[in-house]
């Protein structure tokens, strides 16, 4: 699973995501085993960082289960099975605080990639 939170924050660091984070939420919630956090820009941004998550999980064999609210952008979902990724825009993070939930859970640490390029 590690493998799998590293490669997926650096695609999204990668399509200029910010405001990276993972959770390891084993224990915490019943509904998956870690969560990735990542602001885009726009909608157009969150579609496009959504998009790449998918096309990315498939050349690797990576199972994902779904994802929701691709068509308005604001926040979407990728359901990757043992992770979940939430793309929110920024407005929609702070509303949400969607974090704040889990706010017991340990973070992943990131690649250096990753927490290097932070607010590219």
């Amino acid at each position: 699973m590690e493998e799998k939170i590293g490669q997926i924050v650096t695609w999204l660091a990668d399509k200029k995501g910010t405001n990276i984070k993972a959770l390891d939420v084993r224990g915490i919630s019943p509904l998956t085993e870690a969560m990735i956090f990542v602001t885009a820009r726009s909608a157009k941004h969150a579609q496009s960082l959504a998009d790449e998550i998918m096309q990315r999980l498939a050349e690797n064999k990576w199972e994902y289960l779904g994802v929701e609210g691709l068509q308005n952008g604001q926040w979407v979902l990728v359901d990757c099975n043992d992770v979940i990724v939430h793309v929110f825009q920024d407005e929609m993070r702070s509303l949400y605080n969607v974090e704040g939930l889990y706010s017991k859970a340990p973070a992943f640490a990131l690649p250096k990639s990753v927490t290097s390029g932070e607010g590219k």
